[in-house]
């Protein structure tokens, strides 16, 4: 059994991230970097700062050809992605979400909707989350940690 952070590694392997004391975070402990895609400058704004409080250092962009560009340039500083569904004209969150994949294959997807939830199934990348809009901060927060999570329990087998 090892301690390796805020979390404990089990002989057979396991890693178990340990609750957090009351005011900390998962990502206090180490630098989470979170790309953020939201075409609408307020909601970017409202999520980005929720994000950054939570203790998640956030990349964030208005089109997802933005956001394709900078995985593009180094998807490996992304720990995670949250992306709205539809980002204006160009591509979609559903291209994001696949790309972020194509460079890290288990890297943590959440997408934002307020009207595609039934194009989940067909077009979003496995073991990914959807949200819909309107939501609670806390429903965020709870999927991109639950998905780090899960992404840092794979890794360590």
């Amino acid at each position: 059994m090892t301690t390796v952070g805020r979390s404990l590694k089990l002989d057979a392997g396991v890693l178990i991230f340990l609750p957090h004391p009351i005011g900390r975070t998962m990502a206090d402990d180490a630098s989470i970097q979170l790309l953020l895609v939201e075409d609408d400058h307020l909601l970017r704004l409202d999520a980005e700062e929720l994000l950054i409080e939570n203790g998640f250092e956030v990349a964030s962009f208005a089109s997802a050809e933005e956001a394709i560009a900078a995985l593009d340039a180094d998807a490996t500083q992304f720990s995670g992605v949250i992306t709205d569904i539809r980002l204006g004209k160009g591509a979609s969150g559903w291209q994001v979400g696949r790309h972020a994949r194509q460079c890290q294959s288990n890297i943590p997807v959440v997408y934002v909707t307020a009207d595609s939830a039934s194009e989940w199934t067909s077009h979003g990348v496995p073991n990914s989350v959807l949200i819909q809009k309107p939501f609670v901060p806390a429903q965020l927060i709870s999927a991109i940690s639950g998905l780090l999570n899960d992404a840092g329990m794979a890794n360590a087998v």
